[in-house]
C-alpha cells in the first residue's frame, strides 16, 4: 500500500503567517520554515512579536478565514485521492487548519496544537511528537505503508529523503540548491504526473 504525504502550507495552501504579516502590516511574521529551519526558535519568536502587538488567536484566525487554497490546489488533490490515500502532515496547529480542510475537502491531516490563554493569547505549542513529518512517515512505513512525500521547506526534508519517493514544489532556490538531487517542480501537472509515475 502507498500513501502520499503532503506539507499544507506552501504546497496546498499560502503560508498563514505571511498572510498574517501582510493583513496586520508586520514584516517580521512573515518568517516560515523556509527561511528558518528551528522550528522551535520560530515559534518562540512569532509568539514574542504577538504579544509585543497584543496579538492573539483570534486575529489570526479571522485572517485565516479569508485564506482560499492556492490555485488548482483543490483539483490536484481531489483528483491525488482519487488514485491513493493522502495524508498532509503539517507544523501548523488545529486551531489554524480546520477552515483550511473545509476549503479542501477534508483530507486526513496530522497537524500540532497551540496552548492558548482565555484571553486569547499564544502560549506555548503542543508538538505531536519529535520531528513530526519525518517521525509520522516512519510510522507508517513501520505499519507496512509505502511512502511518497512532497514538501516546500526545509522541516519537509527529512520526511522526502524517507520515502520511496520524493519532490519538492514551489520551494525556494535556496532549498532547491542544497538538495539538487530531489526533483523540484512548479506546477501541480508536473508534480502530479511524478506522483503517478512513483505510484
Amino acid at each position: 500500500m502507498k500513501t502520499v504525504c503532503l506539507d499544507l502550507e506552501g504546497v496546498l495552501v499560502p503560508e498563514i503567517w505571511i498572510a498574517f504579516s501582510e493583513a496586520t502590516n508586520i514584516p517580521e511574521l512573515r518568517i516560515t520554515t523556509r527561511d528558518e529551519p528551528d522550528y522551535d526558535k520560530l515559534m518562540r519568536y512569532r509568539m514574542d512579536i504577538l504579544r509585543e502587538h497584543s496579538l492573539g488567536l483570534n486575529e489570526i484566525q479571522q485572517v485565516i478565514a479569508t485564506i482560499p487554497p492556492l490555485d488548482g490546489a483543490k483539483e490536484f488533490l481531489d483528483e491525488l485521492r482519487e488514485l491513493t490515500q493522502v495524508v498532509i502532515i503539517s507544523d501548523t496547529f488545529t486551531q489554524f487548519a480546520h477552515p483550511l480542510m473545509q476549503k479542501l475537502g477534508l483530507p486526513t491531516l496530522f497537524c500540532n496544537e497551540l496552548v492558548v490563554a482565555e484571553n486569547g493569547e499564544i502560549t506555548g505549542v503542543k508538538m505531536r511528537c519529535p520531528d513530526s513529518k519525518l517521525t509520522t512517515v516512519r510510522a507508517l512505513q513501520s505499519c507496512g505503508i509505502e511512502t511518497i512525500a512532497c514538501g516546500d521547506s526545509y522541516n519537509d526534508i527529512g520526511m522526502i529523503r524517507a520515502s520511496s519517493a520524493g519532490f519538492l514544489f514551489r520551494t525556494t532556490d535556496a532549498i532547491r540548491d542544497a538538495n539538487p538531487d530531489i526533483p523540484a517542480f512548479y506546477e501541480y501537472s508536473e508534480l502530479l504526473g511524478a506522483i503517478k509515475a512513483a505510484l
